[in-house]
């Protein structure tokens, strides 16, 4: 089997760095924003933000036509800095949190998977990204 792509997406938020960790992080905020679409929903989530430590998020079609757990294990965890975790398929994923001032930039890196093209991979989770961006910016104004 080959190697699959890397594929890296990031944003800019606009939350200081220990904001955006919390929304990242903590289950009642990842159930907000756990999505790429409205018509999607993240009904239930668990973090155990430690190495070795499980996460899983369920995602969910709101007409309930279709759903899946998303989850792994973390191998690096750097508060306000970097997460790193293992999908239950085996690949990697990496998030890197740049704190600029009152922003935060997320790069977003991750192994592919064979089954759908990698565009098509690149703007899903990219539209995970800008959930949260909106999601992050709706909660620092309140």
């Amino acid at each position: 089997m080959s190697n699959l792509a890397t594929i890296t997406v990031e944003t800019t938020v606009n939350a200081p760095v220990s904001k955006v960790w919390e929304i990242w992080t903590e289950p009642q905020h990842i159930t907000k924003w756990s999505f790429a679409s409205d018509d999607w929903h993240a009904p239930f989530a668990e973090n155990d933000l430690r190495v070795g430590g499980k996460f899983v998020t369920r995602m969910e079609a709101k007409d309930g036509s279709f759903g899946f757990d998303f989850g792994g294990v973390y191998d690096e965890v750097r508060k306000n800095e970097f997460i790193a975790y293992t999908l239950g398929d085996g690949r990697k994923v990496t998030i890197t949190f740049i704190a600029q001032d009152n922003y935060t930039k997320i790069i977003e890196t991750f192994d592919a998977e064979a089954t759908h093209p990698i565009d098509q991979q690149q703007e899903g989770w990219q539209a995970f990204l800008d959930n949260f961006k909106k999601y992050s910016e709706l909660t620092q104004e309140n």
